[in-house]
Order: structure tokens, then C-alpha cells, then sequence
């Protein structure tokens, strides 16, 4: 027996002996075994998959310290349940333990091995957190929810971005990424910015064949409305409904209980004990039916939501997939609906914020070049802003690597104001082209005539050879159509000029890779672009796409 198989039946053992899982997902041992091998590891896995018993296994097998950065404290407080659950030493690091809690928490890092200890990256940016997890020997380091890291994630947050600084900080031990969201332009970034180190690479489970795939269209919002309402008022079981505002959240939940649903209402401008009610509600089984906006999303651990249906567009695959995947993970079957009108895929309605204003970026960037950096209100102060109007100016020129925070204050990189100003309205019109590129393929499955199940797959760079019989195209029959027809112009011309996952160059966008092939057409991925259409005609006789060399 090689020391790869000794090694992975040692943490089937300890997945049956500690943790009670006597079956695990396809790749969860792969990934975990690397990991203890000192490989870095990306793991891209849908909601529900079991990624977590990735770090789990790999940092009981290394009887050290686990760090495992994670965004949400109620995540953190689940993954601590469970780890207790199974005789595991497991602490939670946050803001809103008392200090006792805390001093607890740090007793347990200092006694136990194995030991796992979950925190934001906002408590990584405390030097002192720092110094006592480098002290104590970090053995493995573990990005939860790592689509935050992506510029191209929906979920980004700027705090994630100095994750690779962190890891280098404890010692750079073995880093392993996990997401839900799994295209390929949000796999590099991660990447690159956690900077891995030819990372393995395991990723499983996109295709949920148990979720039936609809899309309802509409002529008129009051004509949507309606029929979110009917239909979710009829449905039977629990489940979710997505909304784009704070406001329809309300509108909805107070539709639906005078239909005599168990419904209640979530956003992220709640109080903190509300939103910690509507979860327990939900997950106790008091509420049926929660309508809520994209907040209502990492750290719902429910596994028999049996329909999720959206009354607004999501701004790309990658959110709408991930959401999706909240519905049927007991393996059941389950329904996904989306509502939409025509008019719901305009660009003005997911960016009326418009592009930053230099002037103002370049007044802020002169604030820090004066002096060792400043913090929020600081800025403020000197800007006679609310520091609250500051947040998108100062997310935006980090994201532009124009600035750094360090805990609270922000410092400069070293461009002129000027220089730094440019260079974040670029990055944001960069922004909106990829945004606006993502929400064309969001379009793209809406009002697609093949089966929306190898829609999806093919936007995440995976393969479904024939239609799934699973949802609304295939019932209608319109899919199987399609899909004749497809195979009928390939076998007529044979001499495709581009395979999935090519990288190829374009004349006027540069580098990008292929996402899918049609008889017909070309969709590729562009760094500086985002998501293009090409015809296949145009691309043979122009010659403007070619393979890259």
C-alpha cells in the first residue's frame, strides 16, 4: 500500500471513528489527504457538499492548530457545535464573545491538539490575535466562503484580500480554499490573491440533479407579482424567496401570511436579534416560507428547503446557483423558479450608483498621503463626510490595490493622488464591464431554448452531454429540439474551431478562455472584458478569436 493510500484510509477512519460519517462526497478524502500532504487546496463544492469535513479530517489527522477563516459568526458557532458534537476541541474568535469567552477560548488553543479556531479576517488584522496563533504553531490555514476573496465573487469583501499576508504571518502552512461558487474566472482569482502554490484543485457536485430548473416570463411587474405569490402560496413544504430590495421583502412576507403562509421577512438592515429570530424560526420549523434579499444566504444550515424562487433577477450565474443550491440538499427533490421580465436584465437597475467621482477619491488619497495613514472617521473628519458615505470610496481603492488597511486605519501604497484616482475608476469601469458580461449570461439561461441544467453547467465550465429531463425546457420537449438540432450542425461540420476550457486571444479583448461551444456560436471569458458572445461565422472569417500558443 503507497503512503497516499495509507494516508486516505487514515482519514476514512477518522471520518467513521471521530466524526461518525461512514460515507463521504467524492473528493472530500482527495482534498483532505493533499492537504496533510502539504499541498495547498482549492475545493469547489455546492452548498451542502460537505466541504467543511475537508479541514475537519485534514486538521485532526495533523493534531495541530487549524485556523479557519470564516465570515459570519453564526457560521463559526455551527462549525464549533459540530465540532464539539464530535469530541473535537474547537473555538470561536469574535466580537461578540465576552472577555471571559475569549480568555476561555485562548486556553483551549494553548491545551488542546488537534484544535480549530474560526475567526473573520477582520480579527487576523489584530496583531496581537497574529502573534499568539504564530506562538501557538498554525498547522494548517483554511479560507471558508473564498469566492469573498474574488473581485468576481458576489460576495467580495475587502478584508479578505490581505488573507495572503495573514497566511504568510503564521508561517504560510498549507492553505485550502473552499467555495460554492465554482466558475472558472472566480477560481484563478482565488488563486491569485490567496496565492496558492499549484494548488490541487478538486471540484464535485455542480450537477444537483434532484432540483427541477424553472423560468417563468412576464409582461408586467404587477403580472410577476401575482404569480410569485400564487405560486408560492400553493407549494407545499419550506422554502425561500429572493428579492433585490429591503423594501420587497416586507411587501412579499405580508402577501404571502394573508394567503395564510407561515412567512416572514429578512434583510441585512434588521437588528441583529431579528435576524437571529427569522433564522431560528426557519430552522425550527415556526416559519415555512422566508423572502429575503441575498443576505439571507452563507450560514443557512437547512436541509430540507423544498423550493426557492426568485421574484427578481440575480445579477449573474454565480449568486443565482449558489442560492439555488440552498434548496434539496437532503437529496430530495426540489424546486427552483425564477420569475423575470424583460426589463429586469437592464444594466441601470444593478449599477445606478455610477462610477466613482475621481475629484473625490483624489481629496481622500491626499488626506492619507499627509500623514501615517488614517482611520475611517478620521477620514471623515478632514473630508466633512459621514464615514459611513466613505465605505465605497475606501472598498473601491482597495479593491484597486490603491490602498491597504491595517486594523483600523487605512494607508497609501505609495501612487500620487492622482495616479491612485485613475487607477480605481479604471478598476471600476473594468468592474462594470465583467458585472454587466455576467448578467447578459444570467439573460442567457432566462431565455434559452435548450436545457437550462446544461446552460448552467456550461457557464461553470462543466459538461452535461445530454438534456437533464429535469426541467421546464425538457418537459415542453423544446430542449430535446434543440439539442438535435445542435448535433445535426456539429456532425455537418465536424471541424469545430475551439473546445471548452481553451485559452484563446482576441484581437481587441486579449486573453480569455472558452466556456462553451455551439454550433453556432463561441462564448468566452475575457480578463479585462468579462463574458462575449461570438458568432462562429464572424470568428472563421475574421479571424479575430485564435487558440492561445
Amino acid at each position: 500500500m503507497t503512503n497516499r493510500q495509507d494516508a486516505l484510509s487514515e482519514l476514512r477512519r477518522i471520518a467513521s471513528t471521530t466524526f461518525g460519517w461512514d460515507d463521504l462526497h467524492p473528493g472530500v478524502a482527495e482534498a483532505a489527504e493533499a492537504a496533510v500532504s502539504g499541498s495547498d487546496v482549492l475545493a469547489v463544492m455546492p452548498t451542502g457538499y460537505g466541504k467543511s469535513g475537508i479541514y475537519q479530517l485534514a486538521g485532526t489527522a495533523l493534531r495541530g492548530v487549524t485556523v479557519v477563516v470564516s465570515p459570519l459568526i453564526a457560521l463559526q458557532a455551527d462549525q464549533v457545535r459540530h465540532l464539539e458534537e464530535a469530541g473535537v476541541a474547537g473555538v470561536a474568535l469574535n466580537s461578540a464573545q465576552r472577555a471571559k469567552a475569549t480568555r476561555a477560548a485562548w486556553q483551549t488553543v494553548h491545551d488542546e491538539r488537534p484544535v480549530f479556531v474560526l475567526l473573520s479576517p477582520e480579527q487576523l488584522a489584530d496583531e496581537s490575535v497574529l502573534t499568539r496563533l504564530r506562538e501557538a504553531g498554525v498547522a494548517l490555514f483554511v479560507v471558508d466562503e473564498a469566492q469573498c476573496v474574488s473581485l468576481w465573487g458576489d460576495d467580495f469583501r475587502p478584508d479578505y484580500g490581505a488573507l495572503s499576508e495573514r497566511a504568510e504571518a503564521l508561517g504560510r502552512p498549507p492553505i485550502v480554499a473552499l467555495t460554492a461558487t465554482g466558475s472558472p474566472p472566480v477560481r484563478q482569482d482565488i488563486v491569485e490573491r490567496l496565492g496558492l502554490r499549484e494548488p490541487v484543485t478538486v471540484a464535485h457536485g455542480f450537477d444537483r440533479p434532484n432540483l427541477r430548473l424553472e423560468v417563468v416570463r412576464h409582461e408586467t411587474d404587477a403580472e410577476k407579482r401575482r404569480a410569485v405569490i400564487e405560486q408560492v402560496a400553493e407549494l407545499s413544504g419550506t422554502g425561500l424567496v429572493y428579492v433585490a430590495t429591503r423594501r420587497e421583502t416586507g411587501r412579499y412576507a405580508d402577501a404571502l401570511r394573508a394567503r395564510g403562509v407561515r412567512a416572514a421577512a429578512y434583510h441585512g438592515a434588521l437588528p441583529v436579534a431579528q435576524r437571529r429570530e427569522v433564522h431560528e424560526a426557519f430552522a425550527g420549523g415556526e416559519v415555512d416560507v422566508v423572502v429575503a434579499t441575498s443576505a439571507f444566504g452563507m450560514g443557512i444550515d437547512k436541509a430540507d428547503v423544498r423550493f426557492l424562487v426568485h421574484a427578481d433577477v440575480p445579477g449573474s450565474p454565480d449568486s443565482y446557483y449558489q442560492e439555488v443550491g440552498r434548496a434539496g440538499r437532503d437529496g430530495g427533490p426540489a424546486l427552483a423558479t425564477l420569475h423575470y421580465r424583460p426589463e429586469d436584465f437592464a444594466v441601470s437597475r444593478f449599477f445606478n450608483g455610477g462610477l466613482p467621482d475621481s475629484g473625490r477619491l483624489t481629496d481622500l488619497l491626499r488626506v492619507l498621503e499627509q500623514g501615517d495613514g488614517a482611520s475611517r472617521s478620521a477620514l471623515a473628519t478632514a473630508l466633512s463626510v459621514s464615514a459611513r458615505s466613505l465605505e465605497r470610496e475606501l472598498r473601491l481603492l482597495e479593491e484597486a490595490g490603491v490602498i491597504v488597511s491595517r486594523g483600523r486605519r487605512f494607508r497609501s501604497t505609495g501612487l500620487s493622488p492622482e495616479e491612485g484616482a485613475e487607477r480605481a475608476v479604471e478598476a471600476a469601469e473594468q468592474r462594470q464591464r465583467v458585472d454587466a458580461s455576467r448578467l447578459e449570461m444570467m439573460r442567457g439561461y432566462a431565455e434559452t431554448l435548450g436545457c437550462r441544467r446544461q446552460a448552467l453547467l456550461a457557464y461553470f465550465g462543466d459538461e452535461l452531454p445530454e438534456p437533464c429531463g429535469n426541467c421546464d425546457t425538457c418537459a415542453s420537449g423544446v430542449a430535446y429540439e434543440t439539442d438535435a438540432q445542435a448535433a445535426a450542425a456539429e456532425a455537418a461540420d465536424a471541424s469545430a474551431p475551439f473546445q471548452l476550457n481553451d485559452g484563446v486571444e482576441h484581437e481587441q479583448w486579449g486573453h480569455g478562455v472558452v466556456m462553451r461551444v455551439e454550433p453556432d456560436r463561441v462564448t468566452a471569458y475575457f480578463d479585462e472584458e468579462g463574458y462575449k458572445v461570438l458568432a462562429v461565422p464572424e470568428v472563421a472569417e475574421r479571424g479575430v478569436l485564435r487558440r492561445s500558443v
